[in-house]
């Protein structure tokens, strides 16, 4: 079923129509230009909105006459709402700020479908009406640069925590992911998909997280410094506050269940050690830091060998350096922990 240029309290009434749902109190989706968003399906919804890139608001009414549980994902896997739980009869309604670009997933990666495509699924989606509108220009940014454990990865069961963060953000906080797999500090700042055209796209006042060294296997400690400066340095040039973000830690145990060993702390292979550099240079550079490697050092460890392998691939892939859904969503949330307790962002949650 296709919904295009409808009145805003048909679209309401035809949305509640295709997901077997009563009308809910209306909320309409938004015309631009000779497009309307329109809705298929049912396990999953899939909504698709023919509008430019840029930062938009989506304001969700879900539940309907039975109980539901529905979460949200946009354009390439990225987590926009956690399973929301309602009852039978009952309504709630839930917002959040979305990115929309080309390429829509990492830099280098395929362009996608142009607009804004949601997926809404769960064990029972419930979904009685939509509304999308471009975001006001107070809307706060986070850029997100790094490597394929931050990126929005493509594909199940891979799943960076980038990809996971914007979940856990309030309305009015968009997250614009420009990580991308195999990436290293020398490779970002070159490639001209890479560094060059997201400083093109920095406000003022974008927060910008930096988080590359697992692929910086052969890059000197001198050339790794210089290069996290140049970035720190390309930042601020564009009125931009750079955040430095020590590297996920591998599922890398030692015999005694610790992680205090060079392959799970991301020491290369010319023994130099990336989270002491990076601590090290945030504290000269007078960068906010989010020690990402002790946070998930910790948490490894306090799971142990057995119970840590749902974070990462280990069963799925033979992998322990890239995270899983749950993975993913655990180490988000500790970069969300990080960013409110410094005062980079308010409290995580939704509207």
């Amino acid at each position: 079923m296709t919904v295009r240029g409808t009145r805003p309290a048909v679209l309401v009434t035809a949305l509640a129509a295709l997901a077997g749902l009563p009308t809910a109190p209306a909320l309409a989706s938004a015309p631009y230009g000779s497009g309307t968003g329109h809705c298929t399906g049912t396990a999953p919804v899939v909504c698709h909105f023919d509008v430019p890139p840029g930062a938009y608001d989506v304001t969700l009414t879900l539940g309907g006459d039975r109980p539901a549980t529905t979460s949200v994902l946009a354009e390439t896997r990225r987590a926009m709402l956690p399973e929301t739980t309602t009852a039978a009869g009952q309504y709630v309604r839930r917002s959040f700020t979305v990115d929309v670009r080309t390429p829509e997933g990492e830099p280098t990666g395929p362009a996608g479908t142009p607009g804004l495509d949601l997926t809404l699924d769960g064990p029972a989606p419930a979904l009685a009406a939509i509304r999308v509108t471009p975001a006001p220009s107070a809307t706060r940014r986070i850029v997100l640069v790094g490597d394929s454990t931050v990126c929005d990865q493509p594909e199940a069961p891979y799943a960076g925590w980038g990809q996971r963060l914007p979940s856990l953000l309030e309305r009015g906080t968009v997250v614009a992911n420009h990580a991308d797999s195999g990436e290293s500090t020398v490779s970002y700042l070159t490639d001209p998909a890479l560094f060059p055209a997201v400083r093109r796209g920095i406000g003022r006042g974008d927060l910008v997280l930096v988080q590359l060294a697992h692929n910086d296997k052969r890059t000197d400690a001198q050339a790794y410094r210089a290069n996290l400066t140049a970035l720190v340095e390309g930042v601020r040039a564009e009125g931009g506050r750079p955040v430095l973000v020590t590297p996920v830690v591998r599922r890398w145990f030692n015999a005694d269940g610790t992680l205090d060993n060079g392959t799970a702390l991301l020491v290369n292979g010319l023994g130099v050690d990336h989270p002491a550099e990076i601590r090290a240079l945030a504290a000269t550079l007078r960068t906010p830091l989010v020690d990402l490697t002790a946070l998930t050092k910790a948490r490894v460890e306090t799971l142990g060998p057995q119970a840590s392998k749902a974070l990462y691939l280990t069963d799925e892939k033979r992998d322990n350096t890239h995270t899983s859904v749950r993975g993913a969503t655990e180490y988000a949330a500790l970069v969300a922990g990080e960013l409110t307790a410094q005062g980079l962002i308010g409290r995580p949650g939704h509207g």
